[in-house]
């Protein structure tokens, strides 16, 4: 996958695999990432699975929703900014992908929630964009694996190894496709904020170990106050 003219957030596309530009009479698939949150750009490049749809679809990669016009499919990933009505009447097709069994689970962090609950499957929906949060129809469902030991990098891997997982299944069955309404009592995860980071210095490192996999070592490590001060904590899994 190519940067966006050698400057990964540039307003201005780049085709995903090639570099000849959009193919006239193929379907057009954006994908939509952030900016501020492009963790998922990497782990899609690294993966470079979307490569054999270049076969069926123009791919091309975003960071400015300005530039998201006209397209038959666009796939918004780890967007965290609220997206105009004008930029869904500008697609076809907008897609979001949203972690958890919805309708339970919407909001913000699910993953990370969801960890904290104990749980090691946890469902992946690939929704239809909607002005109302999460609440589109269910275009595909899968689930992230976890065993339990893994730490944020590891976590972060199964879920776009997930992701990729639910985009080429779409992609394989376009336009062939069924939507399916969410059913059931709805629950939204709030915001997490920094508060959330914090450890309590009277129980165990098992009882918060959940706690400890789920915190970014360099933008929010986990961190504790005894007396006044304030110390932080960095984890890492030895690999062998």
């Amino acid at each position: 996958m190519d940067k966006v003219n050698n400057h990964r957030h540039s307003d201005c596309p780049c085709e995903l695999i090639r570099e000849d530009g959009p193919v006239l009479g193929k379907p057009s698939v954006a994908l939509l990432f952030d900016p501020d949150n492009d963790w998922l750009f990497d782990e899609i490049q690294k993966a470079d699975r979307l490569e054999p749809m270049n076969a069926r679809y123009t791919i091309s990669t975003h960071f400015d929703p300005r530039s998201v016009r006209g397209h038959d499919i666009v796939f918004v990933l780890g967007y965290t900014k609220i997206l105009k009505p004008t930029f869904l009447a500008s697609n076809k097709l907008t897609l979001v992908i949203h972690e958890s069994d919805l309708p339970r689970g919407k909001g913000f962090s699910p993953v990370q929630w969801q960890i904290l609950e104990g749980r090691n499957e946890i469902s992946i929906c690939l929704i239809q964009a909607t002005q109302d949060l999460d609440a589109g129809d269910i275009l595909e469902k899968g689930s992230i694996q976890l065993g339990g030991h893994e730490l944020f990098d590891d976590i972060r891997r199964k879920q776009a190894a997930a992701t990729l997982e639910l985009m080429e299944r779409f992609l394989r069955r376009y336009p062939q496709i069924s939507a399916t309404p969410q059913t059931g009592a709805e629950t939204v995860f709030r915001r997490r904020c920094r508060q959330d980071d914090r450890l309590d210095i009277h129980r165990s490192i098992d009882d918060q170990f959940n706690a400890l996999r789920i915190v970014d070592n360099e933008k929010y490590p986990a961190y504790f106050e005894r007396n006044g001060h304030t110390y932080y904590l960095k984890i890492y899994r030895d690999p062998q």
